[in-house]
């Protein structure tokens, strides 16, 4: 699907604050990469729509402020998998 950047900066940003989503589970929604999500709402959207921005801002601060805490729990998670795996 063909978006307008102007049109994909602005749904890729109601994406993000209507799921709290992360900007990498938004590039897999949208299928687009990584880069292109964070330049999107980052810097594209600050031009479009700055009250839109200012919402997302806050969205990837916490979850900037989050993400060790969600990586140590993706490498317990990895863990218990492998010595259950060891188990059975």
């Amino acid at each position: 699907m063909k978006y307008n950047i102007e049109d994909r900066c602005v749904a890729i940003a109601k994406y993000i604050i209507e799921n709290e989503a992360t900007v990498r589970s938004t590039a897999k929604i949208f299928g687009i990469s990584k880069s292109t999500v964070h330049k999107d709402v980052s810097q594209r959207l600050k031009k479009y729509n700055n009250s839109l921005y200012i919402d997302v801002k806050k969205i990837l601060d916490k979850n900037k402020q989050e993400r060790h805490i969600r990586g140590g729990m993706a490498t317990k998670e990895k863990y218990l998998h492998i010595l259950e795996l060891k188990k059975s």
